[in-house]
């Protein structure tokens, strides 16, 4: 495979927001790992960005791209192929950061540091207590710059209910940040937001791809060792399971004019009495035995 596209979705950048979708080219000169490269050097920073505004974590963001990359890698003659590359790796990331599994993490309970700008904190505050859903579509529309239509597709819902999700997050945010309530403001405060925190990016690709390869490897021996042990568990059920029909034992039943089994019935006191004195008579065995002097 030696196809790779140019990412459709730009940045986290104000002069990216007019056109964020750009149709995939062919460049038959690059080997599979240089189109990955150069997929990952173009639009790795910027999804950092992005997974930070919908997390407001930093190592969870830096993590999130990091195993979208990852998981691009493994399908890449798919997302070679794609019509935005790009898009594929974003939504990919998007999924694993709001994933709300995280939530059960140690690392992940203890609050994070807030950004040091007192508007920063203020505005991440917002996004953060917006709905997951709807945090997601107002980035994608206004924060990344993608039309309506595509942001409905990525977010899994109609058009009508994105715009729906779109004007709520929008209200919301106005609402609480009186001065953000025109979309250029909004769009220009997104993008300040993305900017100024200082973000660890994913490792080289090179480590990406390495990575991806041995989480492939050992998600290939689990799945090995998985149908191992179905295969054997299948071969003693077989082995040990009864072969034929055995019809269960009727219950008992009492005969009638037969008594019932029982054992001694326990010593009374007169009988405790009585062989306590009979053992105290012939301690060493009966008279009878013992030879007696005349």
């Amino acid at each position: 495979m030696t196809q790779t596209a140019a990412p459709a979705a730009a940045p986290v950048d104000a002069d990216a927001t007019a056109d964020a979708t750009v149709d995939a080219t062919v460049d038959d000169d690059l080997t599979p790992a240089q189109a990955f490269d150069a997929l990952y050097a173009y639009a790795a920073p910027a999804l950092v960005r992005q997974a930070y505004l919908l997390t407001g974590r930093r190592e969870l963001a830096r993590e999130s791209v990091e195993r979208a990359f990852q998981q691009a890698w493994q399908r890449w003659p798919e997302v070679a192929v794609d019509r935005d590359p790009a898009g594929w790796v974003r939504a990919a990331a998007y999924e694993y950061a709001m994933s709300p599994w995280h939530r059960l993490r140690l690392r992940h309970r203890a609050p994070e540091h807030p950004p040091a700008a007192l508007d920063d904190r203020r505005l991440l505050s917002t996004l953060l207590n917006l709905p997951p859903v709807y945090r997601r579509t107002l980035l994608l529309y206004d924060g990344v710059g993608i039309g309506l239509a595509e942001t409905a597709a990525e977010t899994e819902a109609s058009t009508p209910a994105a715009a729906n999700r779109l004007l709520y997050a929008r209200a919301t945010v106005a609402r609480r940040l009186p001065e953000l309530s025109e979309k250029e403001e909004l769009r220009r405060r997104l993008t300040e937001l993305g900017g100024t925190e200082r973000l660890r990016t994913p490792p080289k690709p090179v480590v990406v791809r390495s990575g991806s390869e041995r989480r492939a490897r050992r998600w290939t021996r689990a799945a090995i060792a998985f149908t191992v042990l179905i295969i054997g568990s299948t071969a003693f059920t077989l082995h040990t399971a009864p072969d034929h029909y055995e019809a269960p034992q009727a219950p008992a039943t009492r005969v009638p004019g037969v008594p019932p089994r029982s054992g001694p019935a326990p010593l009374s006191v007169g009988d405790l009495e009585l062989r306590a004195r009979l053992r105290g008579m012939f301690g060493d065995g009966p008279e009878r035995l013992l030879p007696q002097p005349r």
